[in-house]
Formats: structure tokens, sequence, C-alpha cells
């Protein structure tokens, strides 16, 4: 009988501490994590008012002239940056400046006239004098006349062509004091009155003024800084006055956001904010609150919602925001009118559950600078 051989039994493998403790630590501290980063977020929520209804606005200004006439040189192309008082454009300015020509005659004709108005009043002074002298004959010889038909030395014919003549000497005279007054009131009242100081010759000017004031607006620049937008103008159109040549897009920029009304209690003028733009994922521009609207975006609509009337859903209602850009250009990045924008407001840490654990803070600049 053969000797059974003792069973062998496999050994057991020694635990391998190591990969125990891992998992432990990741069973521990995973949701310990979790739990800590939901419990910040919970204690610092509402210190960031945010929005992703937002969009860079700028400026627009629609070149339109002054003068009517026909455009012969065009110095701009679309898209094409400009600077404060570029050419834009220019009007024929040939007919202004006949304008300019006939009103520069017409000031001096005026200027004539007043010289020879001077010499008017002059001439009108001496046939005053002269008709004083006239008619202080006419009177002596008609008392004269008169004494001598009393006693019956002179027919009556005489006495009458003496009274004929004596009412021809006072009618020149008045005829003559008429004319004086004309020619003093052509001057102002006074002979030395200085050509600038009447009326006839400051019309003259003015229109001269004008004249050359059209003529100026013959060329056409640029008002402000920015870009030339969306146009078609080329040499041989014809432009009315106001009429629109051109959109200009200028440089300055910012963000008009639109919050909703809820988001707004802790908002005001002067807070920091972020903004992100679209174009530019990642980068973002430092901010600050510029004002906010006195009433929300539906009150500026054409048709306002009637809501006495009918059924009626109460919707959050949104309020617009403008932000100003602290650096609108940095490293390159070019912001442009229209862009979509993501807001983030920083109302502080007051608003916070936190900071309104440890009390607000009431001496926020913020705040000073909205008290009345």
């Amino acid at each position: 009988m053969t000797e059974q051989q003792p069973k062998v039994e496999p050994a057991i493998a020694a635990p391998k501490p190591a990969k125990n403790r891992t998992r432990m630590l990741m069973w521990v501290l995973g949701p310990a994590l979790v739990l800590g980063a939901g419990g910040w977020l919970y204690l610092t929520s509402g210190r960031y008012a945010s929005t992703d209804n937002a969009y860079v606005q700028a400026d627009r200004v629609t070149i339109a002239p002054q003068i009517g006439g026909r455009v012969v040189e065009v110095n701009v192309r679309e898209n094409q940056a400009v600077k404060r008082g570029d050419v834009l454009f220019r009007i024929d300015a040939e007919p202004l400046e006949i304008a300019v020509a006939r009103m520069q005659a017409q000031v001096e004709s005026v200027r004539s006239l007043l010289d020879a108005a001077r010499s008017g009043y002059s001439a009108a002074q001496a046939d005053v004098r002269s008709a004083v002298a006239d008619l202080d004959y006419k009177k002596q010889q008609f008392q004269r006349l008169e004494e001598l038909r009393a006693r019956g030395l002179v027919a009556q014919q005489a006495l009458d062509d003496a009274a004929n003549n004596l009412a021809a000497a006072r009618a020149k005279q008045d005829s003559n004091n008429a004319a004086l007054s004309k020619a003093q009131n052509m001057l102002g009242g006074l002979p030395s009155t200085p050509d600038e100081q009447l009326a006839g010759y400051k019309l003259a000017l003015a229109q001269l003024a004008q004249a050359r004031l059209d003529l100026e607006h013959a060329t056409v620049r640029a008002p402000i800084d920015g870009t030339i937008g969306k146009t078609s103008l080329q040499p041989g159109d014809f432009l009315g006055v106001g009429q629109a040549a051109m959109p200009l897009v200028a440089n300055t920029l910012w963000v008009d956001a639109n919050f909703k009304e809820t988001d707004l209690t802790h908002v005001v003028v002067g807070q920091p904010a972020s903004i992100e733009v679209d174009t530019f994922p990642g980068r973002k521009w430092q901010a600050r609150v510029a004002s906010i609207s006195p009433a929300s975006g539906s009150e500026f609509s054409l048709l306002p919602a009637q809501n006495a009337t009918g059924n009626w859903v109460k919707i959050v209602q949104r309020i617009p925001v403008r932000l100003a850009l602290e650096t609108p250009q940095q490293d390159g990045l070019i912001l442009r009118a229209g862009m979509s924008a993501v807001v983030d407001i920083d109302t502080g840490r007051q608003n916070s559950p936190i900071g309104r654990w440890q009390g607000s803070d009431t001496t926020s600049p913020t705040r000073v600078a909205q008290a009345p």
C-alpha cells in the first residue's frame, strides 16, 4: 500500500497595505473635497452678478453733408480707420465759390451805399439850412406886403403871391427835413457810426460768412476717431442736405449688459467687473459699472407691454447696465461693436452669506459714492 502524500495548502498572498490606504483616502477625501467645494460656493454665493446677455457697444455717427451738391472726390474706403479732421469726401465747390464772390461784391456795394448816405446826409443838412433861410425871407416878405396891402399900396395879387411863396418854402423845408431824417436813419442815427455797427452792413457780412461756411462744408471731415462702416459713395453721386453718406463707428467702446432685475440687488455704480468676449475665449477685460438704466429695456420699446389688460404672466425684466472698459485694447486684441460678452460684477464680499454673517461694510467706497 502506497503512502499517501500530505496535501499542501496554497499560500495566501499578503495584503498590500499601500493600495488599501490609497483607496481609503479616496473614499474619505473625495466626498470631503466635494462637500468643501459645495460649501465654499454656497458661502461665497451672491458676491458676483453675472450675465451672458451682454454686447460690446460703440458710438455710431452718420456722416451727412450740410450742403447739397455733386460728389467730386471720395478719400476713404469701407472699413478704413480715420482720425478726427481727416477728409472723407468733397462736394463740388465751384457754385459755392461763386456765391462767396457774389457776397463779397454785395458787402462792397453796401459799403459804397453807406458812403453815399454820408454824403447825402451832409447835402441834406445844407438843404435844410438853405430852406430855413429861404423860409425866413419869405415870411418877412409876406409880412411887408401884408402891411402895404392894409394901407392899399399894393395889389391883392402881390399879397397872394407872397402867401403862396411862403407856403412853398414851408413845404420845401419839410421835404428837406424828411431827407435829412432818412439819411440819418440809414447811418444809424449818426453819420459817424462805423459800418460794422449798421444793420445793412451786418446783414451783408452775415450773408458773406454763410457763403464762406457753405464753401468750407464742401469738404466733409471726420468728426471723431473711428472706422468707416459700409458705404457705396462714389464720385459723381449727388447728395442732398442731410442725406446719409456713410456710417462712422467711434473707437470709444463700452459694454451694455442686460441683467435680470433680481440680480441687481447689490449692484451700484463704480463696482469692478470682468468681461470675457466670445471672440477671445480665456481673455478678460477689466471694467467698472458706469451707469444703470432708469428703466427696463421693455419700457423703451416702441410698444411697451400693457400689463393692466388681459391675462398676465409675470416675467423677470432685464435692466441695461453700462460698463466702462479700463483697457479696451490689450495685446493687440481689438474689440468691435456688436461682439457678445460675458460679464461678472464683483458686488463685494458683504453680499455673500459669510459677509452677511460678519456684517455689511457700510463704509464701502462704492456705496458711499451712491449716498445722496
